[in-house]
């Protein structure tokens, strides 16, 4: 567990503190610089097309770079940032600092998914890459004790420091753990080395079953998480409902996504990635329907279902696609996954802003959002009936798929 431990860490840093951190202190960094709303749509628009620029960079050329010092130099590149943000003044230059820290985010789980493809036991992968990706969620929780113990004392520069001092720890642990990390003998030739070439990607991905449906996957996770998060607590004001249910709800994301990683990754590795993808898009679909029909008292339970989904997804797909890829490919494919999340989230967020500007409520917006839930449960059913009938993909041929 040291790697998952380890690369867990990274996400925190870099997704945790590098994507969320700003938006949990700009409430605070208000009161001393001029960050206008224009400023922050901005940074919303900005750092969107860098993590997507980014995710796509790594599609593309990720494989020539080296993912040993790809991650290195992306949590390099984000404890510097992390620390330039306490002294910064300027929300222009703000901007360009969260614009990098989302590109680097994007990177730095690639290598990740690359770097545990290639070197965790092949009954440990799922678990590894799941929990890893659950660091997210430790980085919402650290983000709001840093909001409730450290910025009353000593300011909301000191948050960027303490992140920044975070990130330096974390850099120290992750080169001590790449120096000593090797490839396992028993896995060294069963899914190959091979990238596969740029030329062929894009046709991978439309053709090829595993591929194509872990495309799908997080389009689907992107359009219904990202406008859910986004809009939740308009939705919530909307219905009159009181502001702290907001808060609970988001405690309740939080809290939930740290466990789900090691629980759900578990599963994918004993009983089958099919078999952890249903159940986590099934609760995540109950949640949604719940909440579409009663809110207000289902507000907690859809939020446990989100938690227990968007967190893990990431490393549960990951170690499915690694089952039908090199750890190469699979680091490819991971980063054109995260394309088509963004552009899930986007399209998500344009047309539940269309419902509300032409309806005057969300309420029919989250309607959609459930009725999307559903097909990802359907999307995960569909692969686990299908899952046995194994057609061989690009990475050469496996043991058949669980």
């Amino acid at each position: 567990m040291h790697m998952a431990i380890v690369f867990g860490m990274n996400q925190v840093v870099s997704h945790g503190f590098g994507m969320f951190l700003f938006a949990a202190l700009v409430p605070l960094m208000r009161e001393s610089i001029a960050i206008s709303h224009w400023h922050l749509a901005l940074v919303g628009a900005l750092t969107q097309m860098a993590y997507l620029g980014g995710a796509m960079l790594l599609g593309l050329v990720g494989h020539r770079l080296g993912t040993a010092r790809l991650a290195l130099a992306t949590g390099t590149v984000s404890t510097l940032l992390l620390f330039t943000m306490s002294q910064l003044r300027d929300p222009l230059a703000m901007i360009v600092a969260l614009v990098c820290l989302a590109a680097s985010a994007a990177m730095s789980w690639g290598s990740i998914v690359e770097i545990v493809s290639r070197c965790a036991q092949p009954d440990r992968r799922s678990t590894y890459l799941s929990c890893a990706s659950s660091g997210t969620a430790w980085g919402y929780g650290l983000s709001g004790l840093l909001l409730l113990w450290v910025v009353p004392v000593w300011g909301w520069e000191s948050s960027w420091i303490v992140a920044g001092s975070t990130g330096a720890l974390v850099l120290v642990l992750t080169g001590l753990l790449l120096r000593g990390l090797k490839a396992p003998v028993a896995d060294s030739t069963g899914s190959g080395v091979a990238a596969i070439p740029v030329s062929r990607l894009l046709s991978t991905i439309l053709t090829e079953r595993t591929a194509l449906f872990a495309c799908l996957i997080c389009f689907l996770v992107g359009f219904s998480t990202m406008p859910f998060s986004n809009w939740l607590n308009s939705y919530l004001e909307e219905l009159g409902l009181p502001a702290s249910l907001g808060g609970y709800s988001w405690s309740t994301v939080g809290i939930t996504g740290m466990v789900a990683g090691f629980v759900t990754g578990k599963l994918a590795d004993r009983k089958g990635h099919a078999s952890a993808l249903l159940l986590i898009f099934v609760c995540f679909a109950v949640g949604l329907l719940a909440f579409a029909y009663d809110p207000a008292r289902a507000a907690l339970i859809a939020s446990f279902g989100y938690g227990l989904m968007y967190f893990p997804m990431w490393g549960i797909v990951a170690g499915w696609v690694n089952q039908h890829y090199s750890s190469t490919a699979t680091m490819q494919i991971s980063g054109l996954c995260m394309v088509t999340f963004g552009l899930g989230g986007t399209l998500g967020n344009l047309l539940m802003g269309l419902i509300r500007d032409t309806t005057g409520s969300l309420q029919a917006g989250y309607a959609m959002l459930a009725f999307v839930a559903l097909l990802l449960a359907g999307l995960g059913l569909h692969i686990k009936r299908s899952g046995r009938k194994r057609v061989p993909d690009a990475g050469g041929p496996l043991p058949e798929a669980r």
